[in-house]
């Protein structure tokens, strides 16, 4: 959902849940999909978890309206840091949870969705979007990158403005209370961790 955090990809974990969508869309054949005519994101929510002297940290992120409608307009901006160059390979371990009556149920790795480790975040990118293109907007417009290795700065996306379009989800998120834990690393490192928490309502 929502690649415009992708500037901030770099500084945290978030990028799983952007990339998530597009994996979704990918996978839909095979992984018992289904197609949503209407949904609602409600209750967005994040914060960083990492040391406090981590190197990759997401300063800001708002996100609007809530609930956000898919199909339908989203407002999104962000900020964020890294004080050190980020560079392939950088593994990254999502954790994705879903409440079940009244408890929080890790949802397994299926088909490189779910709780999942990915060896290096920055060969997952390179998959979504090849060496060589632009950068999908709003990231060229701002000059925001998109592919490893990413510098050491700091990095900003303004508030822009983006369609959510109708798309396919796994047949587990289509409704439903979710958190998820991203967990960057590199050199044997925790390099940054971010925590994300929303709910799904569907049709």
């Amino acid at each position: 959902m929502m690649n415009r955090m992708a500037g901030c990809l770099k500084v945290t974990a978030a990028v799983m849940v952007f990339l998530a969508a597009v994996v979704f869309q990918a996978n839909c054949e095979s992984f018992g999909m289904k197609r949503v005519r209407n949904a609602k994101v409600l209750g967005f929510g994040w914060k960083n978890c990492g040391q406090p002297d981590a190197p990759a940290v997401l300063k800001t992120l708002t996100v609007s309206p809530d609930p956000i409608n898919i199909p339908g307009s989203l407002t999104a901006a962000a900020s964020g840091s890294t004080s050190i160059k980020l560079a392939s390979p950088l593994s990254l371990n999502v954790t994705l949870e879903k409440e079940v009556a009244g408890f929080w149920v890790k949802v397994p790795c299926l088909e490189d969705l779910g709780s999942c480790h990915y060896n290096d975040a920055c060969e997952v990118l390179n998959q979504l979007i090849p060496p060589g293109q632009d950068c999908p907007e709003p990231l060229h417009t701002y000059g925001l990158p998109c592919h490893c290795p990413f510098k050491a700065g700091s990095y900003s996306l303004p508030q822009t403005q983006f369609y959510l379009p109708y798309m396919d989800l796994p047949y587990w998120l289509t409704n439903g209370n979710y958190r998820v834990q991203g967990v960057l690393g590199g050199g044997g490192k925790e390099l940054g961790c971010l925590k994300l928490s929303l709910s799904v309502h569907s049709s």
